[in-house]
C-alpha cells in the first residue's frame, strides 16, 4: 500500500552524524590526572600505603609508574602484598574450642595448681565451661528458641518441648542432686530460685508429666542394687543414672531427695514465670560451688554416694553423669540455634563412655526384668564374680576402648571366652545412642555374633537415656 505524502513513518530514519553536518566536533575530555613527580625516596615510603590500598589516585600512579623502572622497589612491592594477603587470611571469628585447655594446661605445666581440680571431676568442669560459653553473648530470641528433649523409654523413643532457659533450668535442678550430696544447697529451696519463688506449690509436680518419666532401678556401676520401679510404665534410667522409682522420694545422705524428672518438672511447675536468661547465673554459681567443693574436698570422697530417688552413684560417677548431660544438653542447644559444637576431650569422652558401659549389666537386668528383653538362656544366675555370657563392646574413636558386658547376671564378669557377640560403633555414635538421640534400630553399629544379645545390649544402651 503506498504511504501517504503527510503521514510520518513508523521507524525513524538515522540520525546525521556530525562529521557530515558541517558541525564542530565537541571538545575532547579532560585527561585524568597525570603521575606525580617524586623522588624516589618517596615513593619508596609509599610502598606500604601502596600494598595496602591506602594511597590516593594520584600516589598510586605515581608508585606503579615508578615500579616499572626500579627493580628494587619492585621486589620489595611484591613482599609487602604478599605480607598483606598473610594478615587477611579468611578464617573464622570463633575461638578454637580447646584454646581454654591448651592455655590452661600450658600454665598448670609451668606451676602445678595449689588446690588441683580431681580428674573424676575434669569433664565436668570442662563441660560446664564449654556450655557457659556458648551461652554468654545469646540475646532474649537464643534463650527463648524451642529445644526438643530426647530419650528413650521402653521399647521406643519420646521427647518434651521446652526453650533453652528450660534446659539450663533442668540442668541446675538435677545438678542439684550432688550439691545436696555435698552439703551445698539446693536450689528447689525457698529462695534459692532465679524469680524468687519457693517452690513449695510444686514440690509434687504434675503427675501426668512426673509419672511419664518413671523408670525402675538398675544396679549401680559397684552392683549395689537400685529399686524396681512401682508404678506406671517403666522407663529405662539415664546414663547418669536411673529415673528413679516412679516418681517417689527416696532418702538421700542430706535428706529427702526425688529423682531427676520429678525434681525438673517440680522446679519448672514452682516457677510464676517461664525459666528466662536469668537462670544463667544460678546455674553457673552452683558448677563453680560444686568443682570449688570437690577440689577442696580431694580425691578421698570420691566414693560418697549421690541418690538419685531410686539408686546411688559414688560421687565420681555422678560427676561424670553431670558432665554427659550437661554435653548432651549443650549439643540440643546449639542445634536448637544453628551453631556447631563439638564432642568432649578424648579422655573426658572415654570417662563418659565407660560409666555407660558399666551400667549396661544392671540395665539389661531391669529391663529383663520388665519383660523387655529376652530371658536368659543361662538355667541358673551366674555367681557373682564368676564368668558367664558375653559381649564384646567395641568403641571407635579417639574416646573409645573395648568392654566386656557379662549377658546373664549383673554380678558376673566379661570373658572372652564366654564372648557370644560383638558390636562396634563409633565413640560419638554410641553416646548419642545411650543419650537417646539415636534409635537402636538406627545405631550405625557393626555386629557380629548372637543377634539376640545384640538387640538386647543396644535397647539397654538406649535406656540409660532420660530427659
Amino acid at each position: 500500500m503506498p504511504r501517504e505524502p503527510d503521514r510520518q513513518p513508523r521507524i525513524p530514519l538515522p540520525r546525521a552524524s556530525v562529521e557530515d553536518g558541517g558541525l564542530p566536533l565537541p571538545p575532547a575530555p579532560p585527561a585524568g590526572p597525570g603521575a606525580l613527580g617524586l623522588e624516589h625516596p618517596v615513593l619508596k615510603a609509599l610502598l606500604g600505603a601502596w600494598a595496602l590500598a591506602a594511597c590516593s589516585a594520584e600516589e598510586t600512579a605515581a608508585v606503579e609508574e615508578h615500579l616499572g623502572d626500579c627493580g628494587t622497589c619492585a621486589d620489595e612491592a611484591r613482599r609487602l602484598r604478599e605480607a598483606v594477603g598473610l594478615l587477611q587470611r579468611p578464617e573464622s571469628l570463633d575461638l578454637d574450642p580447646g584454646l581454654r585447655t591448651r592455655v590452661l594446661e600450658s600454665c598448670l605445666d609451668r606451676r602445678p595448681p595449689r588446690i588441683p581440680v580431681p580428674l573424676w571431676a575434669a569433664s565436668y568442669d570442662a563441660e560446664t565451661a564449654r556450655l557457659d560459653a556458648l551461652l554468654q553473648d545469646f540475646g532474649d530470641a537464643e534463650w527463648h528458641a524451642p529445644v526438643r528433649l530426647r530419650w528413650f523409654r521402653g521399647e521406643g523413643a519420646t521427647s518434651r518441648r521446652t526453650t533453652v532457659a528450660g534446659v539450663i533450668a533442668h540442668l541446675l535442678a538435677v545438678d542439684g542432686l550432688v550439691a545436696v550430696a555435698l552439703g551445698l544447697d539446693d536450689p528447689l529451696a525457698t529462695g534459692d530460685r532465679p524469680d524468687g519463688t519457693d517452690g513449695t506449690d510444686g514440690t509434687s509436680g504434675p503427675q501426668g508429666a512426673a509419672g511419664a518419666h518413671e523408670a525402675f532401678g538398675v544396679y549401680g556401676p559397684h552392683g549395689s542394687a537400685g529399686t524396681a520401679g512401682t508404678g506406671g510404665t517403666p522407663a529405662a534410667g539415664g546414663v547418669d543414672g536411673a529415673g528413679g522409682t516412679g516418681g517417689t522420694t527416696g532418702a538421700g545422705p542430706a535428706g529427702p531427695v526425688e529423682t531427676p524428672a520429678r525434681r525438673t518438672e517440680a522446679f519448672w511447675a514452682g516457677s510464676r514465670f517461664p525459666p528466662t536468661r536469668s537462670v544463667r547465673g544460678p546455674w553457673r554459681e552452683q558448677t563453680h560451688a560444686l568443682v570449688r567443693t570437690v577440689s577442696f574436698t580431694g580425691s578421698g570422697p570420691g566414693a560418697m554416694p549421690v541418690s538419685y530417688g531410686g539408686f546411688e552413684l559414688p560421687l565420681r560417677d555422678a560427676m561424670l553423669d553431670r558432665a554427659f548431660e550437661c554435653w548432651v544438653h549443650a549439643e540440643d542447644i546449639a542445634e536448637a540455634v544453628d551453631y556447631p559444637y563439638a564432642p568432649p576431650a578424648p579422655r573426658h569422652l572415654h570417662g563418659m563412655i565407660d560409666l555407660a558401659a558399666r551400667m549396661l549389666p544392671g540395665t539389661l537386668a531391669a529391663r529383663r526384668r520388665a519383660g523387655l528383653a529376652s530371658p536368659s538362656r543361662a538355667r541358673h544366675l551366674v555367681t557373682a564374680g564368676r564368668p558367664g555370657r558375653s559381649l564384646r563392646l567395641e568403641i571407635e574413636g579417639s574416646g573409645g576402648g573395648e568392654w566386656l558386658i557379662p549377658l546373664d547376671s549383673p554380678g558376673a564378669v566379661g570373658s572372652g571366652d564366654h564372648e557370644v557377640a560383638h558390636v562396634a560403633l563409633d565413640d560419638v555414635e554410641f553416646c548419642r545412642l545411650a543419650a537417646g538421640h539415636v534409635s537402636p534400630e538406627e545405631a550405625a553399629a557393626g555386629q557380629l555374633g548372637d543377634r539376640e544379645a545384640i538387640r538386647d545390649v543396644l535397647f539397654a544402651a538406649a535406656s540409660l537415656s532420660r530427659m
